[in-house]
C-alpha cells in the first residue's frame, strides 16, 4: 500500500501573507531560468517562518521567507538556512537541494530562498485515518526519528560552510541566558511557572561537552516521511536554527515537543501530539535510545526535559507576542498562551517529582 494521496498538501495563501507574482516571476527568469506561468500557495501549518509551494515551468519548489513583522535574528535569517542546506548536502542527504538565494528585499519584502520540493508526508497533531498505523508503525516511527537525530549528529561539522555555523564553547550556557533574553523580549503578561523554571535551569545548568552538528527545532513534524513507507525519513525541514553545540540540547528540543498521553490538555491540543498515541517511545525511551545509538551520555533528563519545555514555550510567547500586536492573524495563535503557561506548569511538575515520563 501506498500513501501518495497523503503528501502534505498547500492550500490559498493567507491573507496579508501573498507574494508579489510579477516581482517574484521577473528575480526567477533571471535566478534560476524562464519558466512563464508561476504558481503560488502556502504550507499553512508551519509557526515561523514562512513556506510557499511554488509551480513553476511543471516542477514543484519551495520559497522560504521571515514572517511579518520580525525583528532580524538567527531564527529568521532564511539566508542563512539556505547557506547552511547548501553546505550540509554533500555530507547529510537527507536535506532539499538549495536553487538559489535572494538577498535583495525589494523582490518580495524581504530576503529568501528557493529550494526543491521533498514530497512525502507529514504527520503532525494526528493520524489521517487512511494511513493504517497501528503500535507496531509507530514503534517503528520513533526509532526512526531518533535514528535520523543521531545520524544528523554523526556528521562531520568541520567540512566547509558548516564549521563556521556556532562557537561550540559555553554553548549550554549561551542557550540558557539568550532563550531567557528572549522571554523577556516576548513577555506579554506574567507567568510564575517560567519564571520558576528559568531561575532552577540557570542554577542547575550542565557544562558544555563535546559538539556536533545541532539542529535545534528536531521533531516529528519537521521530517518527511516517504510515502510508500512512512516509518522511514526521508528528510529533515526547518534547519533555520542549527548550529554547532552541545548535542544533548537537541535531545532537549526534541523532549520539548515529545508529548505523552497523561499531559496536559493544552500540550495535546497544539498540534505536535502523535508521539501521545500508544506505540510511540515514552521520553524516557527516547533518551535511552539515543544515548544507545550515539553512545553519548545525556546527563539529567530532567534538566533537558524542563529546558525543551522552556525553549518551547519561548518559541510559542514569540509568536503569540506577535499575534497580540497585529503581525498576524493566523487564528491558530490566538490561545498559544495558555500553551505557554502549561508547557511552565509540566516542567515545574517534572523537576518536582524528578522524572520526565508519566507526570499526571
Amino acid at each position: 500500500m501506498t500513501y501518495d494521496a497523503l503528501i502534505d498538501a498547500a492550500a490559498p495563501v493567507r491573507d496579508g501573507e501573498a507574494i508579489p507574482l510579477d516581482a517574484l516571476r521577473a528575480w526567477w527568469t533571471s535566478a534560476i531560468g524562464h519558466v512563464g506561468l508561476i504558481d503560488v500557495e502556502q504550507f499553512p501549518r508551519g509557526f515561523s517562518n514562512l513556506t510557499y509551494l511554488v509551480r513553476a515551468g511543471g516542477d514543484e519548489y519551495v520559497l522560504r521567507r521571515p514572517p511579518f513583522g520580525v525583528k532580524p535574528g538567527i531564527a529568521h535569517d532564511v539566508l542563512r538556512e539556505g547557506r547552511l542546506l547548501t553546505a550540509l548536502r554533500p555530507s547529510y542527504a537527507r536535506v532539499p537541494r538549495v536553487l538559489a538565494l535572494c538577498e535583495d528585499a525589494g523582490v518580495i519584502g524581504a530576503p529568501f530562498f528557493v529550494m526543491e520540493r521533498v514530497r512525502g508526508l507529514i504527520v503532525r497533531g494526528e493520524l489521517p485515518p487512511s494511513l493504517a498505523f497501528g503500535a507496531s508503525q509507530l514503534r517503528a516511527l520513533s526509532n526512526a526519528a531518533v535514528d535520523t537525530l543521531a545520524g544528523l549528529h554523526a556528521v562531520d561539522w568541520h567540512a566547509p560552510g558548516l564549521d563556521a555555523l556556532g562557537r561550540p564553547e559555553g554553548y549550554v550556557e549561551r542557550q540558557v541566558s539568550g532563550w531567557g533574553k528572549r522571554w523577556a523580549a516576548a513577555r506579554t503578561s506574567d507567568v510564575p511557572h517560567v519564571e520558576r523554571v528559568i531561575a532552577w535551569l540557570t542554577a542547575n545548568a550542565p557544562a558544555t561537552r563535546d559538539a556536533t552538528l545541532v539542529h535545534n527545532d528536531f521533531k516529528f513534524d519537521n521530517l518527511v516521511l516517504d510515502p510508500a513507507d512512512p516509518t522511514r525519513v526521508r528528510a529533515v525541514l526547518d534547519w533555520e536554527m542549527a548550529t554547532i553545540g552541545d548535542p544533548r540540547l537537541d535531545v532537549a528540543t526534541t523532549l520539548g515537543y515529545w508529548i505523552e498521553a497523561a499531559d496536559p490538555a493544552p500540550l495535546r491540543a497544539l498540534g505536535i501530539g502523535i508521539t501521545a498515541l500508544p506505540g510511540n517511545w515514552t521520553r524516557e525511551q527516547l533518551v535511552a535510545a539515543w544515548e544507545s545509538a550515539t553512545h553519548r551520555d545525556a546527563g539529567d533528563p530532567v534538566w533537558l526535559f524542563a529546558f525543551g519545555l522552556f525553549k518551547v514555550a519561548v518559541i510559542a510567547q514569540q509568536i503569540f507576542a506577535r499575534f497580540a500586536a497585529g503581525h498576524t492573524r493566523d487564528p491558530r495563535f490566538a490561545h498559544l498562551d495558555a500553551a505557554v503557561a502549561a508547557l511552565g506548569a509540566l516542567a515545574e511538575r517534572a523537576i518536582e517529582v524528578r522524572r520526565i515520563s508519566a507526570l499526571s
